[in-house]
């Protein structure tokens, strides 16, 4: 990492700092704009990811997408451009020098207006890429994203200012090396937004049997083009998404609501204990019983991070 941007980074980390003194997620002020606070490395958390830029300060994160591991700093950002279900955890991260991350969630129909005004061109459709993407932090990004964080403290320039700094990071987002992904996501008819549309049905119906055959049609796609396309963007089948939404949608029952195993299976669409149990085990490490046990023995400090589903 060069000095510039290290000296950036401190501008950065300090804003953040002041506008999150604890540890935990907050929700701010400026709508879409959440930031992130660790004092220690965490476990790896389950969560499911809507479309966002996730923007280090300080520390280190590691992701997970499928068996794909993804490992991020301050020198690179990450995209996720539909939603996703990622394991991810904090690596690096200390009472001095604590993580600090902002995350900001991304607005087809703002980046739709932001690519038209600029006069960016529409991104071409010659592949679907991944929907989690790495890309190298440039100072640009860095000076803009403390902006919108130091605006926090002066709460009487937020509603001017603040939507025209947003509209300068997605501007930065689409002028970076993942640009034409980035644009993709404003494109109503692209086929990142058709599998997304898709992964929203999927999302809302997560407990209902389903078949490929039906969502390809309602993408308006072959179902093999469908499949090849949806692995390519979640790098997992329809089938495997819905088994990780059920199984996360338990967990959160069993956590949130503290509902038993079997009536938590039942509600998210399992017929079978023992094939919940099962493939709960295989997700998360533990038996359901045991998993909820030691999520709740957990430090307590670590919770507001995991409660919120974020990254």
């Amino acid at each position: 990492m060069n000095a510039d941007l290290e000296q950036r980074a401190q501008a950065f980390a300090d804003a953040i700092g002041r506008a999150m003194p604890d540890d935990g997620l907050a929700q701010t002020a400026i709508p879409g704009l959440w930031l992130i606070r660790s004092s220690q490395p965490t476990e790896p958390l389950q969560v499911l990811h809507e479309p966002a830029v996730c923007i280090i300060a300080q520390g280190a994160k590691q992701v997970m997408l499928a068996d794909r591991s993804y490992a991020y700093d301050l020198a690179k950002y990450l995209v996720v451009s539909v939603d996703l279900p990622l394991s991810g955890h904090v690596t690096q991260a200390s009472e001095q020098v604590p993580y600090l991350c902002m995350r900001l969630d991304l607005d087809p129909v703002l980046l739709a207006s932001v690519m038209m005004e600029r006069g960016l061109d529409r991104a071409r459709e010659t592949g679907i890429g991944r929907g989690l993407l790495l890309s190298a932090t440039e100072p640009e990004l860095i000076d803009a994203s403390t902006r919108l964080v130091r605006l926090l403290q002066a709460p009487g320039d937020i509603g001017f200012l603040a939507p025209l700094v947003v509209r300068e990071i997605y501007y930065r987002l689409m002028l970076g090396e993942q640009g034409e992904s980035i644009r993709r996501i404003a494109v109503a008819e692209s086929r990142t937004q058709r599998i997304s549309r898709s992964i929203v049905w999927i999302k809302t119906h997560y407990s209902q049997p389903f078949s490929v055959e039906t969502l390809a049609r309602q993408a308006g796609m072959s179902p093999s083009a469908f499949h090849q396309s949806f692995k390519a963007v979640t790098s997992m089948s329809p089938l495997q998404f819905q088994k990780q939404l059920r199984l996360q949608e338990a967990r959160r029952l069993m956590i949130g609501k503290a509902i038993d195993a079997a009536r938590a299976g039942f509600e998210v669409g399992y017929e079978s204990a023992s094939q919940f149990t099962r493939e709960y085990r295989r997700l998360f490490g533990q038996p359901p019983a045991r998993d909820v046990a030691r999520f709740r023995e957990r430090d307590a400090g670590a919770l507001p991070i995991a409660a919120n589903s974020m990254l």
